[in-house]
């Protein structure tokens, strides 16, 4: 069985560093939320807004923690106005049992997204 996990997160800018920091933050607390093991991962989908596009966040996944041989790929989010700006979204594909509950993460801007 594959479930999704959803997150996301607003980056402070639209730099390098800025969008790694907010990556690596969102990523690693999805992966302890549901104690997932990166072996399990199917593939990674990560959207960020138009206003990010100073690097492509599955770079760091890849380059900083270790999803060297997960299937990965970003895109852009569709441009609703008004919508929650400098944001990336993270889409975990996880092979797992049928019972498991995934848990949703939402740091930083995008905890209103969902209460």
């Amino acid at each position: 069985m594959t479930k999704g996990i959803r997150g996301a997160t607003t980056a402070s800018k639209n730099t390098e560093a800025a969008i790694k920091e907010a990556t690596v933050e969102l990523l690693s607390e999805m992966i302890k939320a549901n104690k997932i093991d990166i072996s399990k991962i199917s593939h990674v989908i990560f959207t960020t807004t138009k206003d990010l596009d100073a690097a492509f966040p599955a770079k760091f996944a890849r380059l900083d923690m270790g999803f060297s041989e997960t299937a990965m790929m970003c895109f852009n989010e569709i441009d609703v106005p008004g919508a929650l700006e400098m944001c990336i979204r993270i889409l975990i594909v996880l092979n797992c049992d049928d019972d498991f509950k995934p848990q949703f993460v939402y740091l930083n801007g995008a905890k209103n997204l969902r209460k």
